[in-house]
């Protein structure tokens, strides 16, 4: 679906969402209120530049007293891993975007990522996966990091990680895998209202990251909440 088709579907009574460059900011009448958007849109890298009018559309939303939620439109790139970006700083301007997401969640504002299209590395971690509940739509294409750079970082030969890959969740790009490991909540129907299925996430209430419970019951990430349920009991005493 294109930005404008999944925009059609989620506001049927009409938004005023408007794009810039690769960006998306608005907002749209909602369930008797509103819903904020922002989006990384196009496929396009995220670099500083984009990262920190991300973050500061966030911020404003997060100051305000509206309490509305924020839905996070991604279809991007990795970030953009230029000389000029690199040099200023773009991983403090990706984490800047993260924190951002953070803080409006800390403030009652629902933090929901649309994955809609590719996302890779930092630009994945610091917009969907920073939301506080992350959905995809079909042929979303998400990957922490691809197999080739993962051997390139680790060493590791890539036969060897795409052994892994077809065993552990973890080690595989691609979206049934990040289902598989907690990372999204859900892959929503493209066929069904996009409205309906967003009130349904709103509706939902949410307590916490449950991320790793999810990847326990899915057998994506067996552990991971065990782990850090111990490490939370034994550091309250």
């Amino acid at each position: 679906m294109t930005p404008a088709e999944i925009l059609d579907s989620l506001f049927p009574g009409g938004h005023d969402v408007t794009t810039d460059g690769d960006l998306l900011f608005g907002r749209a009448p909602f369930g008797g209120g509103i819903v904020h958007v922002v989006g990384a849109t196009g496929g396009a890298p995220i670099g500083i530049d984009q990262a920190i009018r991300l973050s500061a559309a966030v911020l404003e939303i997060a100051s305000s007293d509206d309490g509305a939620p924020i839905l996070f439109l991604v279809d991007s790139a990795s970030q953009r891993m230029s000389r000029r970006d690199e040099l200023l700083g773009l991983s403090e301007y990706l984490a800047h975007l993260a924190k951002s997401l953070l803080l409006a969640e800390a403030n009652g504002h629902r933090t929901i990522g649309l994955l809609y299209g590719g996302s890779a590395a930092g630009a994945f971690i610091a917009t969907a996966l920073a939301c506080g509940t992350l959905v995809a739509l079909p042929g979303a294409h998400p990957e922490v990091m691809d197999l080739a750079s993962m051997a390139r970082v680790t060493k590791l030969p890539i036969e060897v990680l795409e052994a892994k890959a077809k065993t552990t969740p973890v080690f595989a790009p691609g979206l049934d895998n990040l289902v598989r490991v907690g990372g999204i909540a859900a892959v929503w129907d493209a066929r069904a209202s996009l409205a309906d299925q967003l009130q349904a996430v709103l509706d939902a209430p949410r307590a916490g990251d449950d991320r790793a419970a999810l990847g326990a019951d899915r057998g994506g990430r067996p552990n991971a909440a065990r782990i850090a349920g111990a490490v939370a009991t034994a550091a309250q005493g």
